[in-house]
């Protein structure tokens, strides 16, 4: 088995989700038109898609763990592969939002059952070198998905884009289908799931800390990514071209961070790796607050630095989740991912109220200062006393 190939495998599924999430984004308005329909429908499009990829977190984690890895990642590509091809061919809005959303059924199952069988196939230092790879190949999906979006949607339409979809899902199937082997242990968990799992790692010392920290880096995170434009607009004045420049920064270091993360785990304990970085995370959106207007060359450097310490914490908190959860690894990632996706989904909605009222300073103001409180909480409960003791990890079972 190599192992190395086989996280390749379940990453560039995983990748599917976030890149799906946002690859028709630059062409929404010509959407718009074909299907003569209104901006809110369009835009529900993306919105149902994220909303469903939440939901199903919380289904597909039990799942994994109780079933097993092949048997919840390549009936859900499968199902991704059909949607996809029926949005390329949908008709009416209608039509798209259905497929849109069975799109989504289909490939959450790609982040889950990649984090578990990273998990089942490594441990201690090169399970969070592995991490970094896996975090790594997530954050270029919401980059590369409005630039090869923009670039084959301009080119052949909404159609080409969702065939590109149809194809890319489909070679994932095959690869995964030859080359991935079923990797839950034997000793795993083949007990009923219960409620009360998701109550014990949400209460856990461990569990409840990085699922918010998840959640508010995520919700900083969106705040960035659709407010950055208007702003580079007004004050500015940047054409579009010119203002996808000024994201490559921000991606560029979000990836580098997210594969230096991994490996910042063999030199650094994961609990002060992860306070460190989001503490700097803060830091990093404190000075865009001062520094947005000041110059276009200091805030094209904070938002790069915040991509930085977001990459840097992201594989310590899968990690840590699937050290503590080693019968839950799956249900656990699953709490996480959902939180994680309804902070991308509030931070556009909270952001647009929190934007009109008082523009930068109030929009990643409110951010900084809800996301300082959560890593105060986070430090206390990691460093407490009795956190890393053995017994009791988290297990329900």
């Amino acid at each position: 088995m190599n192992r190395q190939l086989i996280v390749y495998l379940v990453s560039f599924a995983a990748f599917l989700g976030p890149f799906t999430q946002t690859i028709y984004a630059p062409i929404l308005p010509e959407i718009q038109s074909d299907f003569r329909t209104s901006q809110f429908l369009v835009n529900l499009s993306i919105s149902i898609f994220t909303i469903f990829l939440a939901l199903m977190q919380m289904i597909y984690g039990p799942l994994t763990d109780t079933k097993g890895r092949r048997t919840v990642l390549l009936p859900g590509i499968a199902l991704y592969v059909a949607a996809s091809f029926g949005c390329a061919y949908s008709h009416s809005i209608t039509q798209l939002l259905l497929f849109r959303m069975i799109q989504a059924i289909g490939i959450a199952t790609g982040t889950i059952v990649a984090t578990t069988v990273i998990s089942d196939l490594f441990t201690g230092k090169s399970r969070g070198r592995a991490m970094g790879t896996f975090q790594m190949l997530m954050a270029l999906g919401p980059v590369l998905g409005p630039v090869i979006g923009g670039f084959v949607g301009g080119k052949t339409g909404y159609h080409g884009v969702f065939l590109v979809l149809t194809a890319t899902g489909l070679l994932m199937l095959v690869a995964n289908a030859s080359l991935l082997p079923e990797t839950k242990p034997d000793s795993a968990t083949d007990d009923r799931f219960q409620i009360r799992d998701f109550y014990s790692i949400l209460t856990h010392k461990t569990g409840l800390p990085v699922i918010l920290l998840g959640f508010v880096q995520y919700y900083t995170f969106y705040n960035f990514l659709v407010f950055l434009p208007d702003i580079l607009t007004s004050h500015y004045n940047l054409r579009a071209e010119e203002k996808g420049i000024v994201f490559l920064p921000l991606s560029l270091f979000l990836v580098i961070g997210s594969y230096l993360g991994g490996r910042l785990q063999e030199k650094v304990e994961a609990r002060k790796s992860l306070i460190v970085t989001s503490f700097l995370n803060v830091f990093a959106t404190l000075m865009f607050i001062l520094s947005a207007k000041i110059s276009l060359a200091s805030l094209i450097v904070n938002i790069a630095l915040f991509g930085l310490f977001l990459g840097l914490s992201l594989p310590v908190q899968t990690t840590l989740l699937t050290e503590f959860f080693t019968r839950q690894r799956a249900t656990a990632i699953g709490v996480y991912n959902f939180f994680r996706y309804m902070g991308m989904a509030s931070g556009p909605f909270i952001g647009s109220y929190l934007y009109q009222l008082g523009h930068i300073p109030l929009l990643y103001g409110f951010a900084a200062l809800v996301f300082f409180a959560v890593v105060l909480y986070t430090r206390r409960q990691l460093m407490s006393g009795h956190t890393l003791m053995a017994s009791g990890r988290g297990e329900t079972k």
